[in-house]
C-alpha cells in the first residue's frame, strides 16, 4: 500500500471468493474480516472480565462491571426505564461500533465503519426497527410523533413536514456522521505519515509529534462516535416508546 495515497486504505479487497448468493457478491473481503476480528475482540474481552465473578471484583471483572454500568446507565437515562428491556441490543450496538473504530487505529488495520455501506446498514437496521416498535406499542398514534400535542393548528402544515422529513432522514444523519468522522480522521493520519516519510529523520520530527497528537485524539474520537451513535439510538427508541 503505497502511503503517498490516502484513499487505498479503504479500498475493499477480496480474500476468497464464494460463489454468489441470490445475484450478490458474498466473497470473503477485508472488511468482513475485520468485522469477524472486532466480534471475537470484543467477545473475548468480556468473556474474560465474566469468567471468574467476585464479591470483591479483580481488575478485569471490575472493567466489564465499570463497561456494562456504563451503557445500562446511558440506555436508562437517556430513554427510560422501559428501554432497559431492549439493553442487550443497544449493548451489542454499542460495542460493535466501539470495537470497529478502535480496530482501525492499528497499523495495516481495516476500519469498517469508515465505509458508508456498513454505517448506513446499522443506521437503517435502528430505523426500522424503532419505526416498527413505535407503530406495535401505539398504534397509528405514533403520528402523533409528527405534532406534538398542544400545537397550533395553523402551525400544523408548516411543522409536519419538517417533523416528517427529519425522521426520514434519521438513518442518514446518523450514518454520515459516523462514517464521515471515522473517514476525515483516517485520511489526516495518512497523510501526516507520507510527510514523515518524505521529509526523512530529522525534518520528519514535526509531523511525527503531530501525528502522535492526532493518533491521541483519533482514539478519542474513535469512543466519541460510537457513544453518539448509541445516544441518538436511545434518543430515538425513547420517541419510540414514550412519544414526545
Amino acid at each position: 500500500m503505497s502511503i503517498h495515497n490516502p484513499i487505498e486504505q479503504f479500498e475493499i479487497k477480496t480474500l476468497f471468493s464464494l460463489p454468489q448468493l441470490a445475484g450478490f457478491d458474498v466473497s470473503f473481503t477485508n472488511s468482513a474480516l475485520s468485522m469477524v476480528i472486532a466480534v471475537l475482540a470484543a467477545s473475548g474481552l468480556l468473556l474474560t472480565a465474566s469468567k471468574r465473578q467476585t464479591l470483591i471484583p479483580g481488575r478485569w471483572q471490575a472493567f466489564g462491571e465499570m463497561y456494562f454500568g456504563f451503557i445500562r446507565n446511558l440506555v436508562s437515562e437517556t430513554a427510560g426505564q422501559d428501554a432497559l428491556k431492549y439493553l442487550p441490543l443497544i449493548f451489542s450496538l454499542f460495542t460493535f461500533v466501539l470495537f470497529g473504530n478502535m480496530l482501525g487505529m492499528f497499523p495495516f488495520a481495516f476500519t469498517f465503519t469508515s465505509h458508508i455501506a456498513v454505517t448506513f446498514a446499522l443506521a437503517a437496521f435502528i430505523f426500522i426497527f424503532v419505526t416498527l416498535l413505535g407503530f406495535m406499542k401505539h398504534g397509528l398514534h405514533y403520528f402523533s410523533l409528527f405534532l406534538p400535542h398542544g400545537t397550533p393548528w395553523y402551525i400544523a402544515p408548516i411543522l409536519i413536514p419538517i417533523e416528517v422529513f427529519s425522521y426520514l432522514v434519521r438513518p442518514i444523519t446518523l450514518s454520515v456522521r459516523l462514517f464521515a468522522n471515522m473517514l476525515a480522521g483516517h485520511i489526516l493520519l495518512k497523510v501526516l505519515v507520507g510527510f514523515i516519510g518524505m521529509m526523512g529523520l530529522v525534518g520528519g520530527i514535526l509531523p511525527l509529534l503531530v501525528t502522535l497528537a492526532i493518533i491521541g485524539l483519533e482514539v478519542f474520537v474513535a469512543f466519541l462516535q460510537a457513544f453518539i451513535f448509541t445516544l441518538l439510538t436511545c434518543v430515538y427508541l425513547k420517541d419510540a416508546l414514550n412519544l414526545h
